[in-house]
């Protein structure tokens, strides 16, 4: 981080100042938010104190361990959360409740919440269960419906796209497919915020 900050290299763990006059937002998800970060960061600058977990948040049994340290004491306006890539050999019904879980727990901060699903998984690849992040974003669906949460629709974004940004047998995405997401969720976030 040091080396990063006297390179002068913007990073996705870097410390955010806040402007008091803005709402604050926090991103909670795994690799796949820390590329989109900077970008997401970039669109929405001027409009939101936009802060990230300091952590690859990994599966939902992660976050039912150390969620209460990703939030801190801060007060959120606004958490834009995910899970599931992690989670990609849970067995759904395990996965959903332990979501569910997570979810109370974040509803108790106050803050409005945006749950984004998980984007699409590798067919040509051996590392990945293709397929189940479709499976868990369903489940998920499911429990967002139940609770009047709002979804960023990340994986319908990125699936006509995977064949131009996602690098191949893997789940991560070329540096243009994380500006894609995160001009989308800079616009998700300032659209929940009521944010012009």
């Amino acid at each position: 981080y040091k080396l990063d900050k006297q390179k002068k290299n913007t990073k996705a763990w870097d410390y955010v100042t806040d402007d008091p006059a803005l709402p604050r937002v926090i991103l909670i998800r795994d690799s796949i938010s820390r590329g989109y970060t900077v970008a997401a960061r970039q669109a929405i600058k001027g409009k939101a104190n936009l802060h990230r977990a300091p952590a690859n948040c990994g599966p939902t049994s992660a976050g039912l361990r150390k969620l209460d340290v990703w939030l801190g004491d801060g007060n959120w306006d606004l958490i834009h959360f995910n899970f599931g890539i992690h989670d990609q050999h849970s067995k759904p019904e395990e996965y959903g409740e332990r979501l569910e879980t997570i979810v109370e727990r974040l509803e108790k901060t106050g803050a409005k919440l945006v749950f984004a699903s998980s984007t699409p998984l590798p067919e040509d690849s051996d590392k990945y269960r293709h397929g189940a992040c479709a499976t868990l974003n369903d489940v998920a669906a499911a429990i967002m419906a139940r609770h009047q949460i709002p979804i960023n629709d990340l994986y319908a974004l990125m699936l006509p796209l995977l064949a131009e940004h996602q690098n191949p047998g893997d789940c991560h995405f070329k540096g243009e497919g994380y500006n894609v997401m995160g001009k989308r969720v800079a616009e998700k976030i300032l659209e929940e915020l009521k944010t012009e």
